[in-house]
């Protein structure tokens, strides 16, 4: 069965689709089957993959039971449009509205190794729906001064889907993203995430760098345009395997950091 991560994050910009995209793009070159789910209405994990946007079906006709996940799968990934906004609408009034994507999930979860799903930065069902089909949550958070807040929120919700829909979520980790330590902000803001939640918080940190928009704006890999940058990804992606118990994948993974 596929180990499953929700990434997410209660406000937008702290770099958690980059995250997505990321490691799953580190994960496929170490030879792992990675299946991405695109949750958010806005699509940008969608357009990072450069999924044509009449692509179809989508996410959105999954939750609307109008297709398998298989059949909406384009090259890895299960995009995501406007339209999801829609049906998220439509599935407030459904029994059993929240356990829609983790039904849904269940084959692929056999025909993948790794299922990486980018919720959408806000408390929805939507969001709702991809911590119930985890098994792991990971937090996504900007070096600011609000981050302790932003981390304490979605905790909030990870825990409030494991006690009612999902026994099997655990909380994986906050990686601070965004970040510039050479700034007494930065260093702060990851010192208080540290004091908090411990060991919870990764190692690594994401540094900010414009290169990222770059990135997505070409539909290339920080890997393969920056791969000094990249390397903060491949060591989160070593603390991910080992976190999430894929310690195999960590020894494939040992010559791409050893040559970064």
């Amino acid at each position: 069965m596929a180990e499953t991560i929700a990434v997410l994050s209660l406000k937008g910009g702290t770099g958690k689709t980059t995250a997505v995209r990321t490691l799953a793009d580190v994960f496929r070159r170490i030879g792992l089957d990675v299946l991405c789910v695109d949750l958010d209405p806005q699509g940008n994990l969608s357009d990072y993959f450069q999924v044509p946007p009449d692509a179809s079906p989508t996410i959105a006709d999954v939750l609307a039971g109008n297709a398998k996940a298989k059949a909406a799968t384009h090259d890895g990934i299960l995009p995501a449009t406007p339209i999801l906004a829609e049906v998220e609408r439509g599935l407030s009034g459904k029994m059993g509205r929240e356990l829609i994507l983790r039904k849904a999930l269940k084959e692929a979860r056999k025909q993948h190794d790794v299922i990486l799903v980018d919720c959408p930065p806000a408390l929805g069902l939507l969001t709702v729906n991809g911590l119930v089909a985890a098994d792991w949550a990971l937090i996504s958070s900007e070096a600011q001064y609000f981050a302790l807040q932003g981390v304490n929120g979605a905790l909030e919700v990870i825990e409030q889907a494991k006690e009612y829909y999902n026994d099997d979520l655990e909380f994986l980790g906050v990686v601070m993203n965004i970040a510039d330590m050479r700034t007494v902000h930065s260093r702060e803001a990851y010192e208080a995430l540290h004091e908090h939640f411990g060991d919870k918080v990764f190692e690594t940190v994401i540094r900010s760098s414009i290169a990222y928009a770059e990135s997505a704006g070409q539909g290339r890999s920080i890997l393969d345009i920056r791969p000094d940058l990249g390397k903060d990804y491949l060591a989160l992606a070593d603390e991910v395997l080992g976190r999430v118990g894929l310690t195999g994948w960590k020894r494939k993974l040992a010559p791409l950091l050893e040559a970064a």
